[in-house]
């Protein structure tokens, strides 16, 4: 699944008539960046969730998405967030209650979808970056492949969540529909010890501002065509 619902606030005017996973880096859209990753991987299926804009989004992946993915556009009337997004097509997702893929779309990454694990030993699984210059302190505390709420030597252990998890359809057992984020649900799992994760070394972008958009368009015109 692809997070794709967002308003994308902090990057000004270029949102307010693109929805943000349609800005372009580098000549070519963030969503088409994933989908392309996610089709070289061996991928047949993707969900994405849209609100903001949707119709254009709808529109993109009807009229000028170039490849072969099945690609289930799921509508919110309101914006879910991260976590009511994800259960909201949880039903779409998995119907034998295998783990899947989430990938938030404003990310940009040289991540291999390929190599990741088809069974988790958690609810959760999340690919940790090292903390970038905006987020310095990090989301969670990761020890021996555990994420942990605290530790005595945060700054060794702690590391960003990248955005890009595999999610156990069990992690959303207790939800109720509605609003709600991803992060609040790995807070209460990670307390009771149900979320694992690993450390991701290679290239990442949180596209968030302006700044951090042209980051990443410098990072990819580098990169061999």
């Amino acid at each position: 699944m692809i997070l794709a619902a967002g308003r994308g606030t902090r990057l000004q005017q270029l949102t307010a008539n693109t929805p943000k996973p349609l800005i372009k880096v580098a000549g070519k859209p963030m969503l088409q960046y994933h989908l392309e990753a996610l089709e070289r991987a061996g991928f047949s299926d993707v969900v994405i969730n849209v609100c903001w804009l949707a119709e254009k989004i709808e529109r993109y992946i009807q009229e000028q998405y170039p490849g072969n993915l099945q690609i289930t556009l799921l509508r919110e009337q309101q914006a879910l967030e991260t976590g009511g997004g994800v259960l909201a097509a949880l039903s779409v997702l998995t119907d034998n209650n295998e783990p899947f893929l989430v990938i938030n779309a404003d990310v940009m990454t040289d991540f291999d979808y390929a190599n990741i694990p088809a069974k988790i030993d958690s609810l959760a699984h999340l690919y940790m970056v090292d903390n970038p210059v905006q987020h310095p302190d990090g989301d969670f505390a990761l020890i021996d492949g555990r994420l942990k709420l605290s530790c005595s030597d945060w700054h060794k252990f702690s590391r960003t969540f990248s955005g890009i998890s595999i999610l156990s359809p069990q992690l959303f057992a207790s939800s109720s529909a509605g609003k709600f984020s991803l992060g609040d649900l790995f807070r209460k799992y990670i307390d009771q010890g149900a979320v694992t994760g690993e450390s991701y070394q290679g290239s990442w972008f949180d596209v968030g501002t302006l700044e951090r958009l042209q980051l990443a368009e410098q990072w990819q015109l580098a990169l061999p065509q």
